[in-house]
């Protein structure tokens, strides 16, 4: 049994997603995110990493949206990255914490013009009548910040989820595949190898 750090495994983690980057065609950040409602009832949807560091791994959304309103109920969560590309996977699972107000609006302020006016139009997850809706309180929008910035909503922000246990999966031939499981306990991150 291997015991690393959070050090350790984030620098496995960069290198991997940065040989993502160079051959996955499509989106290399993105990650499933499973959150449960109160019933216990999972939910799984595509959302992008936008940070990884010791603290842990860091998307973006609207407080409102379901994921948003289950993990503010719940601030538990499960990441899966996989890169068919690569034949790799990499499962995350961990406790959920607002990121700052700071880190918000620094990352809000990065994001296009369009997708800012969109956080403030989009009720995110909400029933809509019509795209007709959506695209007036775009337009709305659009017109109340034409001139200056625009600042960030209050029920925009982000979630870092904390990492308390850590896989990753290669595969091998044969379905012989490797798995390497890491759990944080009080004396750092303990290394089971699984059964493929």
């Amino acid at each position: 049994m291997t015991v690393k750090n959070i050090t350790e495994l984030l620098s496995e983690f960069q290198d991997w997603m940065a040989e993502a980057e160079k051959s996955e065609p499509n989106d290399p950040t993105a990650m499933a995110l499973a959150t449960a409602d109160a019933d216990g009832y999972p939910s799984v949807r595509m959302v992008l990493l936008k940070g990884a560091d010791e603290r842990g791994f860091v998307f973006y959304t609207n407080f409102g949206s379901q994921k948003g309103r289950e993990l503010l109920a719940n601030p538990r969560a499960g990441l899966c990255f996989h890169w068919k590309s690569l034949r790799r996977s990499i499962r995350i699972q961990g406790t959920v914490e607002k990121v700052s107000n700071e880190e918000a609006d620094a990352y809000f302020d990065s994001r296009p013009r369009d997708s800012r006016i969109g956080a403030w139009a989009s009720q995110q997850s909400r029933p809509m009548e019509g795209r007709f809706t959506l695209e007036a309180e775009v337009a709305k929008y659009a017109a109340k910040y034409a001139i200056g910035a625009i600042p960030r909503p209050d029920y925009w922000s982000g979630f870092r989820i904390i990492p308390e246990r850590i896989e990753f999966w290669r595969d091998r031939p044969f379905r012989l595949h490797e798995r390497r499981r890491y759990d944080k306990g009080a004396g750092g991150w303990t290394e089971s190898v699984l059964y493929p």
